[in-house]
């Protein structure tokens, strides 16, 4: 499995998670911590990022579909006895997926800067396999 496919996978399972928790009574819900706002956040990021990775060439689509599912998500809940859907909820949701699919698009667009263990290439150079720090024949490092 690829690692696009994998971001992908994990993006609809965050989706459902993340569904889950909006939309369970509130007793069910889980809870990270005491700061509810942060988790919001987080997790809308999270799963921009997921589906940033695994569509690097739909960005837009991508950050169309997040925040319509924040969105979507957030008036849901006024289906629901028990919970209530407020604009700084959807605000706070709705910045974690503009950032979780900024970061990856950044991501993405420089993924050969990020690569742990491979050979960098010189940019500048006129042979393009010559790397980083290697000298030339004939001069001095």
């Amino acid at each position: 499995m690829d690692f696009k496919r994998a971001a992908s996978v994990t993006a609809w399972l965050l989706l459902g998670l993340i569904a889950y928790s909006t939309l369970s009574p509130l007793a069910m819900r889980p809870h990270m911590g005491s700061w509810v706002q942060v988790e919001r956040f987080g997790a809308f990021g999270l799963l921009g990022l997921m589906f940033a990775i695994a569509h690097p060439r739909h960005v837009l689509s991508v950050l169309s579909i997040v925040l319509a599912a924040a969105v979507g998500l957030e008036l849901t809940q006024m289906l629901s006895a028990d919970r209530h859907a407020r604009l700084i909820d959807l605000a706070v949701k709705m910045a974690g997926a503009g950032g979780g699919v900024g970061a990856g698009w950044l991501l993405t667009r420089h993924w050969q800067r990020f690569r742990v263990g491979g050979a960098r290439v010189n940019e500048n150079a006129n042979y393009r396999g010559e790397n980083i720090g290697a000298s030339r024949p004939g001069t001095s490092a």
